[in-house]
């Protein structure tokens, strides 16, 4: 079971989304203005939110931009059908999915389902055996903890998404090796989730933007124009 908060002013929205998330035996709270849902998540923060664009006293993109100050949490943001800034804006500000509505609640179910094991580090409902849990992973000054969701960088903290994280731990796991964007979609997401190029990119950007932040000269992960991205141990 996993702690959801939903913001939306959408009331039918809120009703079939909460009915479908608790019967999968989810907690939900559902707030109906972004300023309420951010003071919530910053009070109180739950395992995934899940954001509308669209909402009064403050935008799903506002609130999205002042949650990623201080906070990783999971997030998927919903979305118009044809409002293709919205995502990449949303991408860029650090969620971690999108949904188009009108969407489906079974998929809904599924897109959830899919953000949580990653932030999970891949495990599913049940305990995974301390014994065959992912073991840190070190290249240079970086250490990968997927267990835990930490990384640091030469002994200092930086906070990534699930998303950024499963990126970055599919660049480092085979420093000097060129990996696609192909590539990093398929260590992201699961395969019923499509994004393109530059969703990938606006990840990468913000990533190094984190890092450039402990580490002004960081520069272990180089970009291959038109090929794909690697990770360059020092």
């Amino acid at each position: 079971m996993a702690r959801i908060t939903l913001v939306d002013d959408d009331e039918n929205i809120v009703t079939s989304v909460s009915l479908a998330l608790e019967s999968q035996g989810h907690a939900v709270k559902a707030y109906f203005d972004g300023a309420s849902g951010l003071a919530a998540l910053e009070n109180d923060p739950p395992d995934l939110a899940i954001l509308d664009v669209k909402m009064p006293r403050m935008d799903g993109m506002e609130v999205l931009r002042r949650l990623r100050r201080a906070s990783d949490l999971p997030v998927i943001i919903l979305t118009s059908k044809d409002d293709e800034i919205d995502e990449l804006l949303g991408f860029n500000l650090g969620a971690d999915d999108y949904m188009h509505k009108p969407f489906s609640q079974r998929l809904l179910i599924e897109r959830v389902k899919a953000v949580l094991r990653r932030a999970n580090g891949g495990v599913g409902d049940e305990d995974e055996p301390e014994a065959t849990a992912p073991r840190a992973l070190k290249r240079g000054q970086l250490t990968l903890d997927p267990a835990r969701h930490d990384c640091l960088w030469n002994g200092l903290p930086v906070k990534l998404t699930v998303t950024e994280f499963l990126l970055l731990q599919a660049l480092a796991q085979r420093p000097g090796f060129v990996k696609s964007r192909d590539n990093l979609m398929d260590a992201a997401y699961d395969d019923q989730v499509y994004v393109d190029d530059r969703t990938i990119d606006s990840h990468i950007k913000r990533m190094r933007r984190k890092f450039r932040e402990v580490d002004p000269d960081f520069d272990a992960i180089e970009t291959l124009y038109g090929v794909g991205y690697r990770y360059r141990e020092a």
